[in-house]
Order: structure tokens, then sequence, then C-alpha cells
């Protein structure tokens, strides 16, 4: 294992998670999400309205296939990239892959004031994680590790991920 993959739905603590754990074990830290804006000179809202989910999907491939050479990093993914094509698989090839996990309910607390997430532009956005929540666990539950986020702290969590990465490490050895 030579990267911590975070996977999870949007408000999991992927990137504050991720920070953290970065600085502690003094790796690189990537967010694919900004990683695909960067790229494509658009914010993630810009690129589903001009290219829509689909076109967003497609970048996500595109950065999903650039990580495989990396080393020391921590990666912080969108909610949805484990669920589409091979990224789970390709993401398992070359790190340790984290879920990070928290109830509909407090998902919704986290997320309900951002205005930067086009999939919860909906009447009803507890639903709509509901339903994205439900169709993505499949793929959640495939993490080489889960780590319930409710009622930990950003540091409890991280803590979590680095014991984690260094017992896969260790084994591995």
């Amino acid at each position: 294992m030579r990267n911590v993959a975070l996977i999870g739905f949007m408000g999991s603590g992927k990137s504050a998670v991720g920070k953290l754990v970065a600085a502690e074990l003094g790796f690189d830290f990537l967010d694919t999400d900004e990683k695909i804006e960067q790229a494509a000179g658009m914010s993630i809202p810009e690129i589903f309205r001009s290219l829509g989910e689909a076109g967003f999907r497609e970048w996500e491939r595109r950065i999903v296939r650039s990580l495989a050479g990396l080393r020391n990093t921590v990666i912080a993914t969108g909610g949805g990239l484990p669920t589409y094509d091979d990224h789970l698989e390709r993401l398992k090839e070359h790190s340790l892959v984290v879920c990070l996990w928290a109830s509909p309910e407090v998902l919704f607390e986290r997320v309900r004031h951002h205005t930067h997430r086009p999939l919860l532009q909906t009447e009803d956005p507890l639903q709509r994680i509901r339903e994205l929540l439900a169709r993505r666990e499949p793929w959640y539950r495939r993490a080489d590790v889960m780590i319930g986020t409710e009622q930990r702290s950003i540091r409890e969590v991280a803590a979590q991920v680095i014991h984690a990465f260094r017992l896969h490490t260790r084994a591995r050895a």
C-alpha cells in the first residue's frame, strides 16, 4: 500500500480527515474533485451545467487513471467515484481504500447549506441523499476498511485511518 484513498458520501469528512491524515503521515493530499476542476478549468457545478453528469464522470475517469503512479498520497474522492467503471479496483491497486460512513440524516445536516452540491439541488435533498446512499452502499462496503464518522471528531477519525493504514502496511511487509 503506497497511498490511502478515502471514499464515502459527500459530507462524510473525506477532505477534512484526509488533510489531517496526510499531515500526520507526511504524505501529499489530493482531492479528486479539485483535480478535476483544475484540469477542466471549471467548477464542479459548471461542469454539471455544461457537460452534465456524464461529462463529469468522464473527467473522473481520466483523473482516476492518472493516480496509478502516486506514492505517499492521501486521496479524497468524490462521493460517486467508486461506483463508476472500474474506479474502485484501480484505487485498490495502489491504495488502502477507507470508506467514511454516516447516516443519511447526519450527512444531510453536514451538507444542507452547501450550494455547490449539484446532486442535492432538489426539492427534497434528504430523500435524494437516502436514494444515492442506498445505490452507492454496495460499492462503499467493498472498501478495505469502513469507519463510522458519527459522534467522532475529525481527529478521532483521522487517527483510525492512520491506524488502519499502518496495520495494513505492516501486514503486507
